[in-house]
């Protein structure tokens, strides 16, 4: 468990070694809850690790990872069902699990729409449904299209199935032309035992909770399994629309209501958070009493002007945030410590748990974060759990709360046998045999073997070839640690993927011919590798594995420099700390000195810069895809804003000049175009001034990109 005061005490090698696991973890539980209906951890579990992994990146934002859960929504859709690709993202929500969170979540609305706490703020507050997400099309009022979430652009068609579903209409009368309806399919209480009953008198496999036997029963290929199952559908959102069902999210579920959707009666509209907060109360109370399962209330803010306004982070909105109900705690005892070796070479230490089930699901390992967490000590050397160890053998309790991840929370030392041992962490990396150090203020131990370690090279590579990086299809964990490990074919480093087809080819042993392969799939594998030979700027960088660079960071630099050429000349430029260079570097708004330190060294360590030279031979870098901004006065330009502003915050004036296509920047340099200045500008306006830059203040700013003041 790692909760806040333990966040604040990280180090940043500590932080990106719970990072990695946590990564790893929730991408699991994502393809087993999204793709697989078959859960491996329980809901409060994954939103306990989702807001760990949230306030370690949000402490350490330069750590944030390519394929950091912060960015993921759902899970890669099944090989079984037709691609459908959402006209309007299908987003995830923030989760809160504190009265505190509330208060928090309408003091940021407030904060970036530049309201005043005694300004009226309306919300409405409903169940969060626990079942499947859907959304349905309609176009001229028939039903053409239903799919399911998906990864949130891509989901799965299910159309046939959804037409079962007696809770979705298949013609709406006086709809918008083109009309997307979102919302949850799930199964009540008592139609889950009818349908468990059934399936146990058949010899059927029987569900485990309400939840998956929706999501196995939605995403069935036969429509007619669907038809014998009794589902539900709670309309609650939208996607495209040709015309607005109403100016307020009140008024759009009302018109959904009309429309022929089942909408949820408990919803209701509040005026302030302690009105959403007594309605949670209310809600919690009734849970049980309610044939359907929850998971918490969600809460958004009624006018659809102000959701415009605040728009969207990467995966989800600024408007709504779920309120999470508290979990649970379990009892169970540790089978064995083991150690796992990163691409940083940091040891992270898991704890084998016998299994037990927690929320319904069985739980069988839990993050041990480092020696010192083992130890019974924090980041600062301070007692945790009372200063009690943690060792093979001991009985512990599992806590499984919303605001902190599950992790050993207590040992039962009564329970400690005579022979009982404390743990030694290990000082050599069990991968390669290196001496593993921990240097002075790191709490992280790490192996010194670097290239030759091949727990390190691996884990590298498994990182180039992930969703968020190069996402070779056919070429995943399993298949890089077997083509490492290979004699003939084998890949030590990114540059080696893309010579596998003529490796193979001047091979006598083909791929096609070893067990796990065929002609089709080994055709399909170098197919695949040979398409991503074109590769989106942001995606090489992310892959590249530069610490401290995460997919947000790769996104900000292939914003900035728009193409590898003009990426590469200013990092083969640059020095540490000087020059012209790594000014460039630093002015860019969220880059630091942490993250432009390692993104120089990266280039100027011979091995990495020549396995980059390498890979990027084989490649065709697309350079960076921006949005139309035809007409857009400032596009392509470099803005940065100071002082303070009056009419929008300085967050709204950022995401609205990169929407119209500028670059925003956190610093003044020779290459700024424009410095909006507001009163208490200060030295970026002198420095604007000495170097020549336009100076314009927010009235003007305003009129420039044409929105009235």
């Amino acid at each position: 468990m790692t909760d806040a005061k333990h966040i604040a005490a990280m180090t940043e090698a500590e932080a990106a070694i719970a990072l990695a696991g946590l990564a790893k973890q929730l991408a699991e539980a994502n393809a087993a809850y999204h793709t697989d209906d078959a859960p491996v951890i329980d809901d409060a579990t994954y939103d306990a690790l989702k807001q760990q992994n949230a306030a370690i990146e949000a402490r350490f934002p330069n750590l944030k990872r390519s394929d950091s859960p912060s960015d993921q929504v759902g899970a890669p859709i099944s090989e079984g069902f037709g691609k459908v690709t959402h006209a309007q993202r299908m987003m995830s929500l923030d989760n809160a699990f504190t009265d505190e969170d509330i208060v928090e979540f309408a003091a940021r609305i407030r904060k970036f729409l530049g309201l005043l706490d005694s300004s009226r703020l309306d919300f409405t507050a409903e169940p969060k449904i626990d079942g499947l997400s859907l959304s349905l099309r309609y176009e001229n009022g028939q039903l053409v299209q239903a799919a399911t979430r998906g990864d949130g652009a891509v989901g799965e068609n299910v159309t046939a199935n959804a037409r079962t579903i007696s809770d979705i209409p298949e013609f709406c009368k006086d709809a918008p032309e083109i009309m997307e309806v979102r919302g949850e399919v799930y199964m009540s209480h008592d139609d889950f035992q009818t349908l468990n009953v059934r399936q146990n008198k058949n010899g059927d496999k029987q569900f485990a909770n309400p939840r998956n036997a929706a999501a196995g029963s939605l995403r069935q290929l036969d429509a007619n399994i669907t038809k014998s199952r009794p589902l539900r559908f709670f309309a609650y959102s939208w996607g495209e629309l040709s015309h607005s069902l109403g100016k307020t999210q009140k008024e759009a579920i009302k018109r959904l209501k009309y429309l022929g959707f089942s909408t949820n009666p408990l919803t209701i509209g509040c005026s302030d958070t302690a009105e959403l907060l007594a309605h949670y109360r209310d809600i919690e109370a009734k849970r049980a009493t309610l044939g359907y399962d929850i998971d918490g209330v969600v809460y958004k803010v009624n006018d659809l002007g102000l959701q415009a306004r605040l728009g969207f982070r990467s995966t989800t909105p600024r408007w709504a945030i779920a309120h999470k109900f508290p979990a649970e705690i379990a009892h169970t005892f540790i089978e064995a410590i083991e150690i796992q070796v990163g691409r940083t070479g940091a040891l992270s230490p898991v704890a084998r748990l016998k299994p037990v089930t927690v929320g319904g699901v069985v739980v069988s390992n839990a993050t041990l974060h480092n020696e010192d967490y083992i130890a019974g000590r924090d980041g600062k050397g301070q007692p945790i759990r009372g200063g009690r160890d943690i060792r093979v053998g001991d009985w512990v309790e599992i806590y499984r709360a919303g605001d902190v991840i599950p992790k050993v929370r207590d040992v039962d030392v009564s329970k400690r046998g005579p022979d009982s041992q404390a743990y030694t962490f290990p000082e050599i990396c069990p991968e390669c045999g290196s001496d593993a150090v921990r240097e002075e203020g790191d709490s992280v131990r790490r192996c010194t073997g670097g290239l030759i370690c091949p727990a390190q090279a691996v884990e590298k590579l498994k990182h180039f070839v992930s969703r968020a990086a190069f996402d070779i299809e056919g070429l995943g964990s399993k298949q890089v640690e077997a083509f490492f490990n290979d004699d003939q074919l084998s890949i030590r480093e990114p540059a080696d993927i893309f010579s596998l087809a003529t490796r193979d080819a001047a091979n006598n042993s083909k791929l096609k011919n070893r067990d796990g392969w065929g002609d089709k799939s080994a055709e399909n594998l170098f197919a695949a590798i040979e398409e991503k030979r074109r590769i989106p700027l942001n995606r090489l960088i992310f892959a590249l594995g530069i610490r401290h660079v995460g997919e947000n960071s790769a996104n900000l630099l292939a914003n900035h420099f728009a193409n590898w050429p003009a990426f590469e000349t200013i990092l083969t430029g640059a020095q540490n700390g000087t020059g012209t260079e790594w000014d460039e570097l630093m002015s860019i708004d969220g880059v630091g000195s942490v993250m432009a330190a390692a993104l120089v060294n990266s280039f100027h360590q011979s091995n990495s810069r020549s396995s980059i030279d390498r890979l990027v031979a084989e490649l065709e870098v697309i350079p960076l895809s921006r949005a139309d901004t035809t007409g857009s006065p400032v596009a392509g330009l470099t803005v940065v804003f100071t002082g303070s502003l009056e009419q929008m915050t300085r967050a709204e004036a950022k995401a609205t000049a990169e929407t119209l296509g500028a670059k925003v920047a956190g610093s003044v340099s020779a290459k700024t175009d424009l410095l909006v200045a507001g009163p208490g500008a200060g030295s970026k306006a002198k420095k604007a001034a000495d170097l020549g830059v336009k100076v314009i203040d927010e009235a003007e700013w305003l009129a420039l990109i044409g929105r009235n003041t």
